[in-house]
């Protein structure tokens, strides 16, 4: 694998909004180094961190006003990426500056396009309006996964692993046994999954609070090139919820967006937001740290995965029934890499 496995006109969460302060944050995303920060009116700023005089990295500087200042010789720049002062000399050098980055904040992220600047449109950031919607609340966490992107993506487009790797919280036999539709559009893949009639595994059974089977349902949607939401949650059986009514039952989204590091590493975003006690703050921790002790078994499945890819370059995956959601999701990537690739060809 190369670094070209992943798109760079697109937004990739960068960071949480809570982890952009008024201080200088290193981050590296889709290969490149970046520095992110706020400026003394709120909004954050991105630029290539790396000093245009010696490449030393401006995150090892100190931030004044809205300038970055260079730890190694004093050189200024603005949150546009030109410089504003040099050390010894009045007259500053036109070509001194660093590449500022497309940057916007929404849905309690804030997101970087290292593509091409002319085609960062904010209405392009992945809808994940569950964070912020008064009718929903919950929290989550960044892990540094040790794999390529595309793995975790897989991961997420098929829960059948849930049986196997989460047999004690999430998992049963039910979700491996039961069918699943999927379906693509030009940017989406959605995988659905309906399991009526079934024992809930401990997690459900512990949300809903109540005793029986229940009808359970996992809806998964991709939007390329690294964003998954998985509509789910659990209703008493016979209660109408395969047919739209799930007032009886409780439901959740787990909000995933991926943003590759490097060819092998990325930042894995997570939120579960729910629609039910909205104000047991004990019962969002309490959610937050068991779904964070489910994804720790996940991420370990997978690092290892990723360490036997690379002991065997070459080797191709071999796909089955219920890899169809994460087949859709990387050919809709393919796209989108293909594309990027031919333009600049066009160009010439």
């Amino acid at each position: 694998m190369s670094i070209s496995s992943f798109p760079l006109n697109a937004w990739y969460a960068a960071a949480w909004d809570v982890e952009v302060k008024r201080a200088l944050l290193a981050r590296t995303i889709c290969g490149q180094r970046v520095v992110v920060y706020r400026r003394e009116d709120g909004v954050p700023a991105a630029l290539a961190d790396a000093c245009w005089h010696r490449l030393v990295p401006l995150s090892r500087g100190q931030l004044r006003g809205d300038e970055i200042v260079c730890a190694y010789h004093g050189l200024a720049f603005n949150s546009d990426g030109r410089c504003t002062k040099m050390p010894s000399q009045e007259t500053i050098n036109p070509s001194a500056c660093v590449r500022s980055y497309p940057i916007a904040e929404k849905h309690r992220f804030v997101w970087i396009w290292p593509g091409d600047p002319a085609l960062a449109d904010p209405a392009k950031i992945p809808d994940l309006h569950w964070n912020l919607d008064p009718d929903w609340t919950g929290d989550g966490r960044l892990i540094h996964a040790k794999c390529d992107y595309r793995l975790v993506v897989d991961n997420l487009m098929d829960l059948t692993h849930e049986t196997f790797v989460h047999g004690s919280s999430i998992g049963n036999e039910a979700v491996a046994e039961a069918p699943f539709v999927a379906t693509h559009g030009e940017r989406t893949a959605t995988v659905t999954r309906w399991m009526v009639d079934i024992e809930p595994p401990p997690f459900w059974r512990a949300q809903l609070g109540k005793p029986g089977n229940v009808d359970r349902w996992q809806i998964i949607r991709f939007e390329a090139p690294a964003t998954v939401v998985i509509d789910v949650g659990v209703a008493p059986t016979g209660t109408g919820a395969p047919e739209g009514d799930r007032s009886q039952g409780v439901n959740g989204m787990v909000l995933n967006t991926l943003t590759p590091e490097t060819a092998t590493t990325c930042h894995y975003f997570w939120a579960f937001a729910r629609n039910y006690k909205r104000s047991d703050q004990a019962l969002t921790t309490q959610i937050c740290d068991g779904v964070a002790s489910i994804f720790r078994e996940d991420e370990a499945i997978l690092e290892a995965q990723q360490r036997a890819i690379d002991e065997s370059p070459g080797r191709v995956f071999y796909n089955i029934n219920i890899d169809a959601g994460s087949m859709w999701a990387r050919r809709l990537v393919d796209r989108m890499l293909a594309a990027e690739t031919a333009a600049p060809q066009a160009a010439e």
